[in-house]
């Protein structure tokens, strides 16, 4: 898929990781009228994401599957093993400890809600994008299979690899709803701002337009 196809209005759009900086961009540009799932959740191999989406989420972040890794500034590491996933930002240190994580059944409810909201999203929402960095051409192929199954009308996604380019380079993609783009990776999280807003230029939410 090419860049231009990817532009236009969505009704939703959601970052699948594969750090917290697709939600930055997405914030930054007014794509993000909600937040998603992954959102601020380190979620490093693309395999296990579309894992997690073909189980519609079930199993995510049960307490058996975790482990806590240890201090993130002030809150509490915690890895969920099952779907390889870590959070940095849901356990405070004023309500967990490294042996106690006193605030997981609140932390839950917010989750189950961002879920609920997500599914939703794929039955109703006429047009959809998903936004990942980091993944190989044959996870992408899995993805656009499982959305295939998930999404009820129209969705595109937008895939950015961080590789060790001068500049934006647009990869030729064979599959029809993807479009991979590639990003220096000097400096990801400053660095390529204007890209992000050349990608991302005459992309809208539908109901903000």
């Amino acid at each position: 898929m090419e860049l231009s196809k990817l532009k236009g209005g969505y009704d939703a759009v959601f970052s699948l990781g594969d750090l917290c900086l697709a939600s930055i961009q997405l914030k930054k540009h007014n794509l993000r009228p909600f937040s998603g799932v992954l959102d601020w959740m380190a979620s490093p191999t693309l395999s296990t994401v579309n894992e997690l989406l073909e189980n519609r989420f079930i199993g995510f972040m049960d307490y058996d599957n975790l482990r806590v890794i240890g201090y993130a500034d002030s809150n509490i590491c915690v890895s969920d093993d099952a779907y390889n996933l870590v959070s940095n930002h849901d356990f405070s240190r004023e309500k967990n400890t490294l042996e106690f994580l006193g605030s997981y059944l609140e932390v839950m409810e917010k989750y189950e809600r961002r879920i609920q909201r997500f599914l939703h999203q794929m039955q109703t929402a006429k047009r959809i994008l998903f936004v990942r960095t980091e993944g190989t051409l044959e996870d992408a192929a899995s993805l656009q299979n499982t959305l295939s199954e998930m999404v009820k009308h129209d969705f595109n996604v937008l895939l950015i690899n961080h590789t060790p380019v001068k500049w934006m380079v647009e990869k030729h993609c064979p599959l029809e709803k993807v479009c991979m783009m590639e990003f220096p990776n000097e400096d990801i999280w400053e660095g390529n701002g204007e890209l992000w807003k050349e990608v991302l230029s005459d992309i809208y939410l539908t109901k903000s337009k």
